[in-house]
């Protein structure tokens, strides 16, 4: 679990080149599915419905809102119901089940979607509620394995791409104990470089609903953080926060079940005598302790996003030492801002982070190349390690 930091006040970035807007960590995104008898006239497997929602009546009053599955429906009103503040829904074509179990055919019908989530960069993170309802079962080598597998590792090669976007996953349905630590253990030894960028919740809470995965309720609370503490609320861990609506869980775990659980990267929710569900542990799938605990994932996520809004505009100017001092120059002014704001440890500015763009991070192979890159060593609040941010600004986006 996280500690609890001081405050911030909003402040604008502005440097020599203009004002440039902060990047959103509030806004939700819920991935549902359509069935082929509910699609609409002309659709095909693929294709996507999106409700762009500030609040759940804007849902539940849509003409549209009964061809999406239930899961995603009661998902959308729990994120309001725990403070989100914008949410993107979005309903998946498939013809059945097969289409997003099947290897052969998940990633081909989530493309279009995906190519969709590309372009709207204010989603932060992301949820398919509905996936936790797909099958369980051990594999030939005695592996637990859901055939949700294969959506999971799909939208979190998307998240990595995307850089500052982070996928909440539920516990699958009826899996508990040593099974569900089982299989959270194999979904960990998977294509761990991405496992920084989700989180596991368990167990399932009970509404006015009915029985609902957790993620909807998580979303709320990933985006009541980043509001309520804003414009950088991701550096606080969504841990010891209180889950509203919620009457009862599928399973009541006490304090010694949950630090077991939350040792297994396992996030769990708590029934806290006196003061409701609470969630505890904030911890993502990674094996790196560097990338153990959510909020230092997002945090570095969203300067290293920030660091390549800022300065997109040098992407197609010629690679001087001219240009790498003022990449320089606005780099520090941004990590000046996130230091002033509590963002980035440190007792004076630039104590402790420091940015390189010169000869060494563009030799003349990159520059040759076309590249133009810039390493930022820094520290968030709360952690205890130096992160290096390499900024390539040639490309889609930074990496960390």
């Amino acid at each position: 679990m996280g500690s609890s930091l001081p405050g911030i006040n909003i402040k604008h970035h502005v440097t020599s080149r203009g004002r440039f807007d902060l990047v959103r960590s509030d806004v939700g995104g819920v991935i549902g599915f359509i069935t082929e008898a509910k699609w609409p006239e002309k659709a095909l497997a693929g294709d996507s419905v999106e409700f762009v929602l500030t609040s759940y009546r804007e849902l539940d009053n849509h003409p549209q809102r009964d061809r999406l599955d239930p899961a995603s429906v009661v998902a959308a009103k729990s994120f309001f119901d725990n403070g989100g503040t914008r949410l993107h829904l979005f309903g998946l074509c498939i013809s059945n089940e097969s289409d997003i179990i099947d290897d052969a055919t998940c990633l081909g019908v989530l493309e279009p979607l995906l190519s969709r989530l590309r372009i709207n960069e204010d989603i932060s993170q992301l949820a398919c509620p509905g996936a936790a309802y797909l099958r369980c079962r051990e594999d030939k080598l005695g592996r637990v394995v859901s055939d949700a597998d294969g959506i999971y590792d799909a939208l979190l090669a998307h998240c990595m791409e995307m850089n500052h976007r982070f996928l909440i996953i539920d516990a699958p349905k009826d899996l508990h104990g040593k099974t569900l630590v089982s299989w959270v253990e194999n979904m960990r030894n998977k294509k761990v470089e991405s496992r920084s960028y989700c989180a596991v919740y368990y167990p399932w809470i009970e509404t006015e609903s009915g029985l609902q995965p957790p993620s909807g309720a998580m979303l709320g609370v990933f985006s009541r953080i980043a509001s309520t503490r804003g414009p950088y609320g991701v550096i606080w861990p969504p841990a010891n926060q209180p889950i509203r609506k919620v009457r009862s869980m599928d399973m009541e775990l006490d304090w010694q079940e949950s630090q077991e659980l939350c040792a297994a990267a396992i996030n769990t929710l708590v029934l806290e005598q006196g003061r409701g569900v609470r969630v505890y542990g904030a911890r993502t799938l990674s094996r790196e302790s560097s990338w153990k605990f959510i909020n230092t994932r997002r945090a570095v996520s969203m300067i290293s996003e920030q660091l390549r809004r800022d300065n997109m505009w040098a992407v197609f100017e010629t690679n001087t030492p001219m240009i790498w001092k003022a990449i320089e120059r606005d780099v520090r002014v941004r990590l000046d801002e996130f230091w002033e704001h509590g963002v980035l440890s440190g007792r004076t500015a630039g104590a402790e982070y420091s940015i390189a763009c010169d000869a060494e991070t563009n030799d003349s192979d990159s520059r040759a190349r076309g590249a133009l890159n810039v390493w930022v060593n820094l520290q968030p609040i709360g952690t205890t390690e130096q992160i290096r941010i390499e900024l390539k600004l040639s490309e889609l986006g930074p990496s960390a």
